[in-house]
């Protein structure tokens, strides 16, 4: 399939064979799995998924690489091509008959990964795991735990939600045409239960975010317009005991702690 990558839609296809051999065996996919595969592209992945797998319903955006996926998997069983948007794809009513939940794979665009990510979270009742390909940097963000300089907003939305595991890093020349950085293959395992129980979910992640906005400044001082004075001070005073730390310093304990306070 000789398809020349679209730059608009941040297509990287992964090239090394090595790289895509080691993906499918660190996913250790079962015959009895449901993959919803993200970005087929030229459709390597999906061939060594359709032989670990149940089922593979793999989405692509791409038209001309639709067609193509269609004829070259026509004779395979369990390959469902699926045309379209997974922004605009929704899993609930797709796979309102299934009665397994599903598992998410996709080597995804840069430039989109937070909406991405952030639309698998809207149907995670529906899902187990997510298995993604993603800009390495972007990945240190979502890893990053509570002191590191890769912790933030994101971060903390990533874990309320998952469990993420980085499995490897990727080189850029694994990739046609060769990104200008080099790649995280992770896992996010979708919790049972948040991680943390809050009384507001909206108001939770409205502190989490006006806190990160400004994280330089004290949480006193970035949190000012979000928390009343009275409460953010007793917060300070008797739960962390530090009335000049800064956001990075909380964990998403310590979030929750003050969301919940009255």
């Amino acid at each position: 399939m000789r398809i020349k990558p679209k730059k608009a839609l941040g297509q990287n296809f992964l090239v090394d064979k090595n790289a895509q051999g080691r993906i499918i065996r660190a996913c250790a996919f079962s015959p009895q799995d449901t993959i919803l595969e993200v970005g087929a592209g030229r459709g390597e992945l999906t061939q060594l998924l359709a032989k670990e797998a149940n089922f593979i319903y793999a989405l692509e955006i791409d038209k001309i690489l639709c067609e193509e996926l269609k004829n070259k998997f026509q004779n395979y069983r369990n390959v469902c091509i699926i045309c379209g948007d997974v922004l605009r794809f929704d899993i609930n009513a797709y796979f309102s008959h299934l009665p397994c939940k599903l598992k998410v794979f996709g080597n995804i665009p840069y430039y989109i990964t937070s909406p991405i990510i952030e639309h698998f979270f809207r149907f995670r009742d529906k899902i187990d795991e997510i298995f993604l390909t993603v800009q390495k940097e972007f990945a240190q963000r979502m890893l990053g735990g509570a002191g590191s300089k890769n912790y933030g907003a994101f971060s903390c939305f990533v874990k309320y939600f998952s469990n993420p595991q980085k499995i490897f890093y990727l080189k850029k020349g694994s990739f046609y045409p060769r990104p200008k950085v080099d790649s995280c293959f992770l896992k996010l395992s979708i919790r049972e239960k948040p991680a943390v129980q809050v009384k507001d979910e909206k108001y939770f992640f409205k502190i989490i975010r006006a806190a990160f906005n400004q994280r330089r400044k004290t949480l006193k001082n970035s949190l000012k317009r979000v928390v009343c004075e009275k409460k953010l001070e007793v917060f300070l005073k008797t739960h962390v005991k530090n009335r000049n730390i800064r956001p990075e310093e909380l964990n998403l304990d310590d979030f929750a702690y003050l969301a919940n306070m009255d």
